[in-house]
């Protein structure tokens, strides 16, 4: 069900996203975090703005890191849940070891594959530094 509506998605040849921004407690130890998860994955290292925000930019889509505008501290959104597209089981557990290794925390279940091989998804979580909630996923077959 989830690569039928991927497929029909994609098919429009629409962006869904301009951006996504999480909040960061602090933004210089998530963005060590997240220039190594994403370094797995093809992406080059985040830039800082002036403000003091990380941008990792990709074909007209922003990821985003920074403190809340309205002073409070950053905290995960219950049942919120990012998910970045890997291309092989091998590409997820580099991306779910990066993530360990700089800051961020193993959530769920361990990665893996879930459901057959033939239809299966492999899936990875992490929680970044912040708390927020992350997957890998990789649609088998």
């Amino acid at each position: 069900m989830i690569a039928a509506a991927t497929v029909q998605l994609t098919d429009l040849g629409v962006v869904m996203f301009s951006h996504i921004m999480l909040g960061a407690n602090d933004v210089e130890k998530s963005k060590v975090f997240y220039d190594a998860i994403l370094a797995t994955i093809g992406f080059s290292e985040g830039v800082m703005d002036p403000q003091g925000r990380c941008f990792y930019l990709s074909d007209g889509c922003i990821f985003a890191l920074s403190k809340p505008i309205d002073g409070q501290p950053a905290g995960p959104g219950n049942g919120s849940t990012v998910g970045f597209d890997v291309t092989s089981v091998e590409m997820g557990n580099a991306w779910h070891a990066a993530g360990l290794a700089n800051g961020g925390t193993d959530c769920e279940d361990a990665p893996g594959v879930r459901g057959s091989d033939k239809d299966g998804m492999y899936l990875a979580y992490l929680r970044d530094p912040s708390g927020n909630k992350l997957c890998a996923l990789y649609r088998m077959g």
